[in-house]
């Protein structure tokens, strides 16, 4: 074996989802030898009920004989547009009329009018994420990245590569990062040598967090951006994902400030999570070396070709044809799309919600969850004092109790354990998206996994 020197680079510590997935295949075996049935409140996963690729299948194919027809070939030997767009390198930012499409769809939808040419395909969220980081890493200059305290593994898990880079983390209430507290940490990163470019987050069902921001929040918190002349990276995979009526959801900062704001959508939730299409938009301008002002899409798209220099065309065109009905016209809004997911996810979460009510809401003084307003999870605070819910605690749960959970310790940046060892180790995520059956059946699993953590919980706090 050759003995290779590595340069000198940070060992990234594994993340606690990965730890778990990694863990699980033993813990199962443990609890099945005890006679338990695994439980599932772990994965944040998209729920096979809805992510059944058949109709859309038989949807797309339907949409590209539409497509064929309107080209009006009478030569067998002739490949039709579509089909050779969907085969063939195409530019970094995909096909002009899934972009257009989209534009329109998700324009209508949040009330803001979108420029097809702004729409950078990315790979997933997760994608535009690193994209994100890799341009404002590129100089090599210090880099500070706010973001919230907890925020999605992901990111830290991302900007961790960076050996330049360092989080400065926000503490939140139940409305969101606290603003003075936001705003200290941009002025701190900045007095340390810190070029601070964005605060990232996920304003709508929030991961881990399990809350929405209030609307008051949000425009607190743009405030700041604009005053303090940095950018907002919205992620945004649970915006169809909400259990709030119309009149009543809070904007995505992409709607109400789209010049300070890079917003990050994915076709995970909303559609399938295997194809990984995802969007990139911002109206940005960003002063540059010199004192020059250009679009921040400009430097994106320069970024995005070095990294993927040809985007998926194929999977793009399949996501076109869910932006049209059966009929093929254009749908007018994709909320008719997201009540398909909807219907499985509201009827979950209120399993969960009456669940640990039912079972914990005698003893508020020991137990707290959140209740969500959009995504897939839910915080559980154990008020119980002396526990602490760190990876002994998790596998005790499967191992004992049969049930799969996430802790909530390692979303925290370091900088946030440093303020706060403690931090996290009294909450877990508990999910309620994901089973592996369907229908009535899962229905009662649900209810059953949250019967079974409500009575492990109780024997945890010593009551009951």
């Amino acid at each position: 074996m050759a003995n290779l020197r590595a340069p000198k680079v940070r060992r990234q510590p594994v993340s606690v989802t990965r730890k778990m997935s990694a863990s699980l295949p033993g813990l199962r075996q443990l609890a099945q030898e005890r006679g338990l049935r695994i439980h599932h409140l772990g994965a944040g996963y998209p729920h096979p009920e809805v992510t059944d690729p058949r109709g859309f299948l038989a949807h797309q194919a339907r949409y590209f004989a539409h497509l064929e027809a309107a080209e009006g070939l009478n030569d067998p030997s002739t490949v039709p547009e579509h089909l050779r767009e969907s085969f063939s390198y195409t530019d970094t930012l995909g096909p002009v009329t899934t972009r257009a499409s989209f534009a329109r769809v998700y324009g209508s939808d949040w009330g803001v009018a979108l420029d097809p040419a702004r729409l950078l395909p990315t790979v997933g969220a997760t994608g535009g994420i690193s994209l994100a980081c890799s341009l404002f890493e590129r100089p090599g200059i210090p880099i500070a990245y706010i973001t919230d305290a907890p925020t999605y593994a992901g990111f830290l898990a991302r900007a961790g590569l960076c050996q330049h880079a360092r989080i400065f983390s926000v503490d939140m209430d139940e409305e969101g990062p606290l603003v003075e507290r936001l705003r200290e940490q941009i002025r701190t990163a900045r007095a340390a040598g810190y070029h601070v470019p964005f605060y990232y987050t996920i304003p709508d069902g929030h991961n881990p967090a399990g809350f929405s921001f209030t609307q008051r929040r949000r425009e607190a918190i743009l405030e700041v951006a604009r005053s303090e002349g940095i950018l907002i990276l919205e992620d945004a995979p649970y915006l169809y994902i909400s259990y709030l009526d119309a009149p009543t959801r809070p904007r995505p900062f992409l709607a109400m400030a789209p010049e300070q704001t890079v917003h990050l959508f994915t076709g995970s939730k909303i559609g399938f999570p295997g194809p990984r299409v995802g969007f990139l938009y911002t109206e940005a301008d960003v002063e540059i070396d010199g004192g020059e002002t250009v679009p921040l899409l400009d430097l994106l798209l320069v970024e995005s070709s070095g990294d993927i220099l040809f985007q998926n065309p194929g999977a793009l065109r399949g996501f076109e044809a869910l932006l049209h009905d059966a009929d093929f016209a254009e749908r007018r809004s994709l909320w008719p799309v997201a009540e398909e997911k909807l219907a499985v996810y509201r009827e979950n979460r209120q399993i969960m919600l009456e669940g640990l009510e039912r079972g914990l809401g005698a003893w508020p003084d020991l137990f707290h969850w959140t209740h969500p307003q959009a995504g897939f999870f839910s915080v559980f605070t154990f008020r119980t004092p002396g526990v602490r819910t760190d990876d002994a605690f998790v596998g005790r749960l499967v191992a004992e109790h049969g049930v799969v959970v996430i802790p909530m310790y390692d979303f925290y940046a370091a900088d946030a354990r440093e303020r706060n060892p403690a931090a996290g180790y009294d909450q877990l995520r508990l999910s309620f998206c994901f089973s592996e059956s369907m229908g009535a059946q899962r229905r009662r699993d649900l209810a059953s996994a949250v019967d079974a953590f409500c009575s492990a919980a109780r024997a945890v706090a010593g009551v009951g």
